[in-house]
């Protein structure tokens, strides 16, 4: 990041940090879990000399942004700081959402929310809910998923604590194999490490993943309200057939255009696990750049 420079901002009353280079119309880049911003520490600076601003903010509750106040974490309050950070960050109809993990499923939200606000999107690695929901519940995705039931239980905080959060570097091995993920597990534990926030992250999973709630008939219509929706944009959404986290193939893959707009795409990286655009970021940024640079 040594071409960015740094930033805090308010949006959606929460002061959001965040790196950015370049100037021209904004790309706003959000990360998912267990991650930071550094994720997009190839991709910045090759957005910039491409002639955009891109900036990469830390989510709400990822220090050192801001815990919330209000504690909420559900994808539609998500998807509103997304616009928010538009509007703060001076965006215009031409900006770009550019979203991974938890970003990605509040950018499902974000973009049908506020059309107007975003001319393209790219989201990595979890697909639509129409797509989510036919893989969410096999039984091989469930065993990808121990890590959400754990995070249901109180002692998961101490647990990770205890550890220094050496848990997230089991999840980026399992997620990216083969993948040395030293340097991103060090930046994501540096988020985490402070119990506020460890909480406010797992706040993400304890709001979405309800026990209480998901998987009842309310759970998937207020679900499909907020990530179900068919985007307006065109969207180019990413997916590496490694990904330990989440397991799509190329038929499911096949089926995700539909559910975006007119002139989306979908990228298959054979071999690229959760977290390619670190893994692969050449080909990931040649890729998203010539997406983008479309008229």
């Amino acid at each position: 990041m040594e071409q960015c420079t740094t930033g805090v901002i308010r949006a959606n009353g929460v002061d959001f940090h965040y790196y950015e280079a370049g100037t021209g119309p904004l790309v706003l880049c959000m990360h998912g879990f267990p991650d930071s911003p550094w994720t997009y520490r190839y991709l910045l600076p090759a957005l910039a000399g491409a002639g955009y601003r891109a900036v990469a903010p830390f989510m709400r509750g990822f220090a050192p942004t801001a815990v919330p106040a209000d504690w909420r974490y559900d994808m539609r309050t998500i998807g509103e700081d997304f616009n928010a950070l538009h509007a703060a960050l001076g965006g215009a109809g031409d900006a770009v959402l550019i979203a991974h993990d938890w970003g990605a499923v509040a950018a499902y939200a974000a973009l049908s929310s506020a059309p107007s606000n975003w001319r393209r999107a790219v989201i990595s690695n979890i697909p639509p809910m129409p797509v989510f929901g036919q893989v969410v519940f096999t039984y091989e995705q469930l065993k990808r998923f121990f890590y959400i039931f754990f995070f249901q239980y109180d002692c998961a905080e101490a647990f990770l604590l205890d550890n220094d959060l050496e848990f997230l570097r089991g999840l980026w091995h399992d997620w990216s194999p083969g993948y040395d993920a030293s340097f991103d597990v060090e930046k994501a534990q540096a988020c985490l490490r402070d119990p506020a926030h460890l909480k406010a992250a797992l706040g993400y999973y304890r709001t979405v993943f309800n026990p209480r709630h998901f998987g009842r008939p309310d759970f998937v219509a207020a679900g499909a309200e907020v990530w179900g929706r068919p985007l307006p944009q065109s969207t180019l959404y990413f997916h590496g057939l490694r990904d330990g986290c989440l397991a799509i193939d190329r038929t499911l893959a096949a089926q995700i255009p539909a559910c975006m707009g007119p002139g989306s795409e979908t990228e298959i990286l054979d071999d690229a696990g959760h977290f390619l655009i670190v893994e692969q970021p050449a080909r990931v940024n040649g890729r998203i750049l010539e997406f983008i640079g479309r008229r």
